[in-house]
């Protein structure tokens, strides 16, 4: 008579023991590798992944989006006026990054000038700043030197589309307005504008860590701008969207649909609380945690950044829905941290696309990223068993074993398995179970952990 034994761990307390083999293949040895770094000061860019988002300006005021000009159709010279309106009191940069600590985010980055034109710096290139409003003071001065203080980095995001900037050619583009009235579009008097400001903001505020750019609608290449943000702030990323192909790329709100298990290059995504603005929006539609929750995750165990959006009152205050959102998203970050923090990514090591796979040393940590199934997650070909399994969401032990189940009968394959996952009781979050082994896990050759039949 034959038959098969099989090993169950409980926790990492094995619970029947038996001779099946767990057989790792050379096949898969390959070592687990981060992208390569830049070497140089952009580096902590690597160390701290998850940052806050902050989109605010004048749009506020009306809390109807942060594209209110344009979607609203609102007259320049109507919107113009709520620069007499701008005087956030309640703005308290040290209340930002303490809700932005409180979510488990590292750095921060903040609209400068969004599509609007309106400047929350002292520009001495444009009247339409912060300075010539009732609120008078410079904001990102009192954010950076609040970053500087509480060693934040901080990185600015900067429109190129300007719908005030008369040399701006408006044309009616997608995120353009039509031609106005009085009007003198010159591209090139433009640029110049724009380097003008791009140099007040990497002189005047100390040492910055990121440049952002947004809306490039005419596609214009231009490196030298990239070379001058480099040469006057080296410790500064830079992204995508301006005039070259930048530091990293800049997947938004999860419109990425890619399934790779990494990135070809460095990667920040970014998402808003709420699904249909930016800014502040007095009648925001937010998303659920879990949706949060799961798109932050996708990406930071993929070896990737995140920027979570925020978008302040007319005060300056950050609101309440988005202040307990945030507070939520901390929770739970804060109880999965170590396995999106200092890891490398180990999805090639299984078969399951329904699960991303992060590494540290021995230690495997399984993201339940996508809605589960089922109780069960197996780890198909793995074939060795972890001498502890931990859901870092409660600390509570997890089982698991080895062995074939029925799905499994063509190869004869035992697999590991996790079990009696808590997947309704816990539904609106993502589940990440840390497994232990007593040393590095490879991936088995495919059909090498076919079970071999024991003689009785």
């Amino acid at each position: 008579m034959k038959r098969r034994e099989f090993f169950h761990v409980l926790g990492g307390t094995v619970v029947a023991a038996g001779l099946a083999p767990t057989l790792l293949a050379a096949a898969g040895k390959k070592e687990d590798k981060p992208l390569s770094r830049f070497g140089d000061g952009r580096d902590w860019f690597f160390q701290k992944r998850f940052g806050m988002f902050v989109h605010w300006g004048l749009y506020a005021i009306n809390g109807f989006h942060e594209q209110e000009q344009w979607r609203a159709r609102v007259p320049r010279a109507e919107y113009v006026k709520l620069a007499q309106q701008w005087n956030p009191v309640k703005f308290n940069p040290d209340a930002w990054l303490d809700l932005m600590e409180q979510a488990g985010m590292k750095y921060i980055c903040l609209t400068t000038k969004h599509h609007d034109g309106f400047c929350l710096f002292d520009s001495k290139l444009t009247k339409f700043n912060t300075m010539n409003t009732p609120y008078g003071k410079d904001i990102i001065k009192q954010l950076s030197d609040a970053c500087h203080r509480r060693n934040v980095p901080l990185c600015l995001y900067y429109s190129i589309a300007d719908w005030n900037q008369p040399n701006y050619p408006n044309e009616g583009r997608h995120h353009e307005l039509p031609p106005q009235p009085g009007d003198s579009p010159d591209w090139m008097k433009y640029l110049e504008f724009l380097k003008g400001q791009v140099r007040e903001l990497c002189t005047n505020y100390g040492e910055i860590h990121g440049f952002w750019w947004d809306m490039n609608v005419p596609k214009h290449v231009d490196r030298s701008i990239n070379d001058m943000i480099r040469k006057l702030q080296p410790s500064a990323v830079i992204n995508n969207r301006g005039f070259d192909d930048g530091d990293f790329g800049t997947p938004e709100r999860d419109y990425e649909k890619d399934d790779a298990t990494s990135f070809p290059r460095p990667t920040e995504a970014c998402q808003a609380v709420g699904t249909e603005s930016w800014g502040y929006r007095k009648d925001e539609d937010y998303y659920t945690d879990r949706h949060l929750f799961r798109s932050i995750d996708k990406y930071l165990a993929r070896d990737g950044n995140y920027l979570l959006n925020v978008g302040p009152q007319p005060d300056g205050a950050i609101g309440p829905n988005e202040t307990a959102i945030l507070q939520r998203v901390g929770k739970w970050y804060g109880s999965v941290k170590e396995s999106l923090e200092g890891v490398v990514p180990a999805s090639q090591l299984t078969s399951n696309r329904n699960v991303l796979l992060t590494r540290r040393g021995n230690t495997l940590y399984v993201h339940l990223y996508k809605d589960p199934t089922s109780e069960a997650v197996k780890l198909k070909p793995i074939t060795t068993l972890p001498r502890k399994a931990t859901l870092l969401n409660t600390g509570a032990p997890v089982e698991c074993s080895v062995e074939m189940v029925p799905s499994e009968h063509v190869e004869q394959g035992c697999y590991l398995r996790l079990r009696k996952l808590p997947v309704n009781e816990l539904s609106n979050t993502v589940l990440v179970v840390k497994l232990e082994f007593e040393k590095p896990i490879t991936a088995g050759k495919a059909g090498a952990e076919k079970i071999t039949d024991l003689q009785k």
